[in-house]
């Protein structure tokens, strides 16, 4: 017989995932009574591996074949901890360790713990909020802005439906210099469509000045790219969202700057950069090997230098200052800030940019770019500090998109995504799990219709103007569409990339970044991004609720959200045989009969059915 635990299970451990300081927590351990074990002590280490505590448990009672040990603990002292059990025997004993939801003896991982400050309080308005992610260039564009200043060189394409350039140059460089002049007036033109879509969080990817058309080159943080338009530009985009209820964030990115730039201006264009003079402001904010032509260089390209982002001059620039970065655009309207490759930004650069934009403005939302599961993200040998310090409120939640992909794709029947999914609802602070960014596509990604539709991997001269045919798409429509209630259905917020509501087609960079097709938008998958949308608006257990799996595998997926008052359960079936599953009020549904008496879900089919307490 196997010794029983499980810190998914309120049997096992209370409460739920993390705890807050000085908050209780207490586990159950059953041990068989055949197991000749007379004890277990609880062995608490920090995120390093140091210990932290050693604790015995007390023998609570008997139970069938198991003596039961409880333990009772609280600790003062916020981080990330990880645990383990160690048995005694009258000859010795030996140590317990997680292995998948059972135990195991001697070999496996340890369970973890984080623990959060008492104070930790999220944006209500982003608890469940539908957040749609935005490429300037690439929206829609009205009017002509003012582009005397706008960095050369630079090419407008003539036709809003061409392909982005994403050809080299004759040394193998691709310039991103091609533009097709989305601008503020075209999202604010828009942002009707956005509201009746049911968008309640407006995504911007980098809007300062810059020379590529991703602008994560940043050539003046404080203002805004001249093909984009004018600082009232903006201002006008952001209260006119504000008047419609939605709040408009930034990308920030702050681990580098352009190579032309003000800042450390290699091409000379500015004047009194850290590369074109010695005597430069912006001097300490970079780190030379040999001045000026070597110099630490984000992922080595020399376009974008890293900056020393501890350095006081660029927090006080950036963060600090009266009319610091992020207090000139929240004046302006922002609500808050995405940061670029957060991992690459210390803690400390993090914490004093969260708490100045809360001074700003006590709703403001911060959320960070991570792949991993970001509660025991390793950047650079150090256990980061997002939740336990507080720093962030939400981060982009890849680790669901994997498992969603891989679930609806059938290269998991489903075990794996349960496993995903309930794996970061105990790691994840409930109030970030409330708030994370859920996407399926975004501009670092492949279309997600693409993805899966085709799987061609070949180069990119055929890439460029390869295209679904319509068995292929017919067949990524149904997958999308099974994704997209999956997305909906999970705690956060879903994340639209825009034009993955209107069908929208390309492999990687750039092919995932063309034009909005304006006039012609797939109308069927259009209303079914609005229908989720309105359910998520609408049904408030799929904001605060909490999340179980009940069924994970064989194609099968089910899962509940609870506040105390609704139940919703979701159901999704892929296996061949038909799922009849019980009663409840249909709130949205798909390949689905009701016999009167109970549900039943044909292969593919999936819905969401409502119970009151």
């Amino acid at each position: 017989m196997r010794i029983l635990f499980d810190s998914k299970a309120a049997q096992y451990k209370t409460p739920f995932g993390t705890l807050r300081t000085g908050e209780n927590c207490v586990l159950h351990v059953f041990v068989p009574r055949s197991s000749g074990a007379t004890g277990v002590r609880l062995m608490l280490e920090d995120c390093d591996g140091a210990p932290v505590m050693e604790q015995p448990f007390v023998l609570q009672k008997e139970q069938d074949d198991y003596r039961v040990y409880r333990c009772e603990f609280s600790l003062a002292e916020r981080g990330l901890y990880f645990y383990w059990f160690y048995i005694t025997k009258q000859d010795g004993g030996f140590r317990l360790f997680k292995q998948g939801n059972d135990t195991n003896m001697e070999a496996g991982e340890k369970w973890q713990l984080s623990v959060i400050p008492t104070d930790f309080t999220v944006p209500d308005y982003a608890r469940g909020a539908v957040m749609y992610q935005i490429m300037p260039d690439r929206f829609c564009k009205r009017g002509d802005c003012d582009l005397t200043d706008k960095l050369r060189p630079y090419t407008i394409h003539e036709n809003w439906n061409e392909t982005p350039e994403y050809r080299p140059d004759e040394n193998g460089t691709v310039w991103n210099k091609d533009f097709f002049g989305g601008n503020f007036n075209g999202i604010r033109e828009k942002l009707p469509y956005l509201q009746q879509l049911g968008v309640g969080i407006l995504y911007l990817n980098p809007i300062f000045m810059a020379f590529s058309n991703h602008r994560y080159d940043t050539a003046d943080y404080k203002r805004p790219d001249p093909m984009l338009g004018t600082e009232e530009d903006f201002r006008a985009l952001c209260d006119e969202a504000h008047r419609r209820s939605i709040r408009v964030i930034l990308d920030g990115v702050f681990s580098h700057t352009g190579s032309n730039s003000v800042y450390f201006d290699a091409d000379g264009v500015f004047g009194g950069g850290a590369a074109s003079d010695p005597a430069s402001p912006y001097r300490k904010w970079y780190r030379f090997s040999h001045y000026p032509d070597r110099y630490e260089a984000w992922w080595g390209i020399r376009t974008l230098p890293c900056v020393d982002e501890l350095e006081e001059s660029y927090v006080n620039y950036i963060i600090e200052d009266e009319d610091s970065v992020v207090a000139h655009w929240m004046a302006l309207g922002a609500d808050g800030f995405r940061l670029d490759v957060v991992d690459e930004l210390p803690d400390e650069f993090v914490l004093r940019l969260k708490r100045r934009i809360r001074q700003i403005n006590p709703e403001a939302l911060l959320l960070g770019e991570v792949w991993e599961d970001a509660s025991n993200k390793r950047a650079y040998s150090v256990s980061r500090r997002y939740f336990v310090d507080a720093e962030l409120d939400s981060v982009m939640n890849y680790p669901w998109r994997t498992a969603i992909m891989n679930y609806v794709m059938g290269t998991d029947d489903g075990q794996a995504f349960g496993e995903a999914v309930m794996t970061i609802a105990e790691n994840y602070p409930p109030q970030v799990l409330a708030c994370v960014m859920n996407h399926l596509g975004t501009h670092d990604t492949p279309r997600i219709l693409t993805l899966l539709g085709d799987s061609f991997y070949g180069p990119k001269e055929e890439k460029a103007e390869r295209f679904l045919t319509p068995e292929a798409r017919a067949l990524a429509v149904l997958r999308l569409k099974r994704a997209a209630f999956l997305q909906f259905t999970l705690p956060g917020m879903p994340s639209i990339y825009y034009g993955d509501e209107a069908g929208m087609e390309g492999f990687e960079d750039p092919f995932c970044r063309r034009c909005f097709p304006w006039g012609a938008e797939d109308k069927d998958l259009q209303a079914y991004y609005a229908a989720l949308c309105r359910m998520k608006n609408t049904l408030a257990v799929l904001k605060n609720g909490n999340v179980r799996m009940t069924e994970a595998g064989g194609g099968r997926i089910a899962f509940t959200r609870s506040d105390g008052n609704t139940t919703a359960k979701i159901y999704v079936n892929q296996s061949e045989m038909p799922w009849r599953v019980e009663d409840g009020s249909l709130a949205f549904g798909c390949a689905t009969d009701f016999d009167g008496t109970a549900y039943t879900l044909h292969k593919n089919g999936f819905c969401l059915l409502l119970t009151k307490r």
